[in-house]
């Protein structure tokens, strides 16, 4: 029976007042660690994605401004008030397989067509080979008056083979360019490297070229079939001369034909027949052009675009010039044909031909590159290639 008690006033159930049991406490509601985690995870997650979308767009935005500044420079050059930088955009662009559709952005096919026929092929000269006189190595049977006893001395045109090994190479610089020489003082080591089994198929860098002919040195040569820069260097586009033998004749010669005959003797043309070249014994040969240099004068030529360039010339001793440029690079344009014609000229080149260039342009040397390559995409494959054996027959 519950009682109640009267305290101070109040009343109060006795039985509540002795029961042992207290009263039940609340207990506090705490939020579960992985909740905690989660949220902590999200707000990273949403961070770095706003971040990576600040970063997007700001890419996005500094490539349209690099765009538009770069359609506004080429805007100016195009159709600016100089006709001399016109031509040079022209012409750059067009030289080049990968952006020769730049031009047509500002021009009809007609008015680059007028600008690239500017200036007329030269009319064809025939190469004059008495102006070549190779040496014939001499050895005194005492051996007191032999070469290798006399030491290094300077040639003709005061340059020195250092080490011996019949190669010189050296650094050209000009106005917004640079670039190599090397030269061969022996012209019969000098041949072109090609592959006819393999036209159509795979291309090789000069590097793979120097090794397939067991060669010390090389450069690009002919031009191959390249739509959009996008060829693997496997088909030549114009005729190709090999052990004596003719290829891919049909294709033409371009601006310009370059072959070395059996006297090791280099010949360039601005028309040459399949007939022609047997009957010159010529054994080795590429096209493209134009011809830079006949019979110790220089051609009247356009001076085309500013790119990386590759060119080969002879002295009147019979040594082969073989010319590189760097371009599309800060520290080197790239040359005009006209930079490629002084330099021949100061090197002694009596005949000289430009050869394909662009991303293709690469001088191999001493195990390695000398030059830098200017393609995006890498190293390119090609079907041609002038290369320095390690032995000649001993002329030079």
């Amino acid at each position: 029976m519950n009682e109640e008690m009267n305290i101070d006033g109040f009343s109060v159930d006795a039985d509540k007042l002795l029961t042992d049991d207290p009263a039940p406490e609340k207990k506090s509601k705490k939020k579960p660690v992985k909740n905690k985690k989660k949220k902590k995870s999200r707000r990273k997650a949403r961070r770095f994605f706003g971040f990576l979308g600040k970063l997007l767009l700001f890419l996005v935005e500094t490539a349209l401004l690099l765009v538009i500044a770069l359609y506004g420079v080429m805007f100016v050059l195009a159709k600016g008030p100089s006709p001399t930088a016109r031509d040079l955009f022209v012409m750059s662009v067009r030289e080049t397989s990968a952006v020769g559709w730049l031009a047509n952005i500002y021009f009809t096919d007609e008015e680059i067509a007028k600008i690239e026929n500017r200036v007329e092929v030269e009319d064809y000269i025939e190469t004059d080979t008495s102006l070549i006189q190779i040496p014939k190595e001499t050895v005194d049977p005492e051996g007191e008056n032999s070469p290798k006893d006399q030491g290094p001395k300077p040639d003709a045109w005061g340059l020195i083979d250092e080490d011996g090994d019949g190669i010189i190479v050296e650094e050209v610089k000009g106005e917004g360019y640079s670039g190599y020489m090397m030269i061969v003082l022996d012209p019969s080591r000098v041949i072109v490297g090609s592959n006819p089994e393999y036209y159509g198929d795979c291309g090789f860098t000069v590097e793979e070229m120097v090794q397939r002919f067991d060669a010390v040195a090389g450069t690009n040569a002919g031009g191959f079939y390249d739509p959009d820069g996008k060829g693997n260097g496997s088909i030549p586009d114009t005729m190709v001369v090999f052990e004596g033998k003719v290829y891919c004749a049909g294709y033409g010669i371009r601006k310009g034909f370059v072959g070395i005959d059996s006297n090791h003797i280099l010949h360039v043309a601005t028309r040459i027949t399949e007939a022609e070249i047997l009957e010159k014994d010529i054994r080795y040969g590429v096209c493209f052009g134009p011809v830079l240099i006949v019979n110790g004068e220089p051609c009247e030529l356009d001076s085309g675009g500013v790119n990386p360039r590759t060119a080969i010339g002879q002295r009147s001793d019979g040594a082969i010039l073989m010319l590189v440029i760097d371009g599309r690079q800060v520290i080197s344009m790239g040359a005009t044909m006209h930079d490629l014609v002084d330099i021949m000229m100061d090197y002694g080149a009596v005949n000289a031909c430009n050869l394909d260039g662009g991303s293709s342009t690469l001088m191999w040397y001493d195990g390695d590159y000398v030059n830098n390559c200017a393609s995006v995409i890498g190293i390119r494959p090609v079907p041609t290639a002038i290369l320095v054996l390690k032995e000649g027959d001993g002329n030079g």
